[in-house]
């Protein structure tokens, strides 16, 4: 008999935190390397956000919470989003989780059954089928290429579109390409949507403030009001905030959706971390003049390396709206032979030559769904970037 799970054959460990575990064995030892694979920005949490932590520690505010948080953290994510969003909340349709990846994993958990089909856009965040496969449910996935800019078009979500259908996973800005949808972009998905009332929307708006140039963020219960008692709009505090290891995430949605979810979360991890919602208090209710400052750091990033990138001979990187990735197409490398004599037969074979090779870390693209292509993350130091994108250039000059 099997000691282990039957289900875990359904998933594969994340393929971002396998990069950027190899990456820091290969630091440990000796070896000279520049990880681009972690989603995580390279900037402190604001002074003002661990202020708010450490008076929330000295006030002996260290006990168990409520199990989907503190009223005043759902009061300031009601506020929030109607800041943001002109979206309107009650703390009663408002959730709580230990980072972003949780409420979306309760929402999961809470309502797929056997059979139920989840339509998830790839280039798609590598844990969303993984997780729709844990809940049991089926990942269908829709290729949105470089071609349409990494962007679902509303004739592939109707063609998607079946009596199974349960779920739509949405997220722009998007983990891994950047690429964000416009108003129009997004209305034109939503009237397809308002013609299916039996399909739900999870919108992941993580990276709502990563936004660059003339780029407007929206949200699908924002631009379609008719969607709004279907639709899961969650975020979190991780990348906006600089605040990944203080694991808070955010939902809002129906009542009773919000009220499933808790019992999900009841009899898993119970209440996030008390003094991390403290500090999450103050990140949404508090100054948010910094986030400017580091949007204008990424984007200085962003240009640098879609700039450097572009000058190599053979590989096209288009220009991300938001967030803090590059999704580069490798096709015209696919067959020629590295410099030690890798044959470069996919996304995952260029990647791991990359690494061996160079010492630069990056994520190969058939992880998030399309290939051939590979996610750079800008979010380090220039001179990282800059020594980083060299070394890429010289590699590829050296294929054959």
């Amino acid at each position: 008999m099997a000691f282990l799970s039957e289900t875990l054959d359904r998933v594969k460990p994340s393929p971002t935190i396998a990069v950027t575990n190899k990456a820091a064995e290969m630091k440990a030892a000796g070896k000279d390397v520049i990880g681009l694979g972690a989603g995580e920005p390279d900037f402190d949490t604001p002074q003002h956000i661990k202020d708010a932590a450490v008076a929330a520690i000295a006030a002996g505010k260290t006990k168990y919470t409520g199990v989907d948080g503190i009223v005043e953290l759902k009061e300031a994510i009601c506020a929030k989003f109607k800041r943001d969003n002109d979206l309107e909340y009650t703390t009663a349709q408002v959730s709580v989780g230990t980072g972003g990846k949780q409420v979306l994993y309760n929402a999961l958990m809470a309502t797929i059954n056997p059979g139920d089909d989840v339509i998830v856009p790839a280039p798609y965040w590598v844990s969303y089928p993984d997780m729709v496969l844990l809940a049991g449910g089926t990942p269908v996935p829709i290729t949105c290429g470089i071609d349409t800019a990494f962007k679902m078009t509303p004739e592939a979500l109707e063609a998607a579109i079946t009596e199974k259908t349960k779920w739509l996973i949405f997220n722009s800005p998007s983990n891994p390409t950047g690429a964000g949808y416009s108003w129009d972009e997004l209305k034109a998905l939503t009237d397809v949507l308002m013609r299916h009332p039996h399909v739900w929307v999870m919108s992941d708006d993580m990276y709502e403030h990563l936004s660059y140039d003339d780029f407007v963020f929206c949200t699908p219960a924002q631009v379609e009001p008719g969607l709004k008692d279907r639709t899961l709009t969650t975020n979190g505090v991780s990348k906006a905030y600089a605040m990944t290891g203080w694991r808070i995430g955010y939902a809002a949605g129906p009542e009773h959706l919000i009220k499933a979810m808790r019992k999900v979360q009841s009899q898993s991890t119970s209440n996030p971390c008390s003094v991390s919602q403290y500090a999450a208090v103050e990140a949404l209710n508090g100054s948010h003049d910094f986030i400017a400052e580091n949007n204008a750091a990424f984007k200085r990033r962003r240009d640098l390396v879609v700039s450097m990138l572009n000058e190599i001979d053979g590989i096209t990187c288009p220009v991300p709206n938001g967030a803090f990735y590059v999704y580069p197409s490798i096709a015209k490398l696919i067959g020629k032979t590295s410099k030690a004599g890798t044959v470069i037969d996919s996304d995952e074979t260029f990647a791991t030559a990359l690494l061996e090779e160079t010492g630069v870390a990056v994520v190969f693209g058939a992880a998030f769904g399309v290939s051939p292509h590979f996610r750079v993350s800008y979010a380090t130091s220039d001179e990282a970037l800059t020594e980083a994108c060299t070394r890429i250039q010289n590699f590829c000059k050296d294929l054959s």
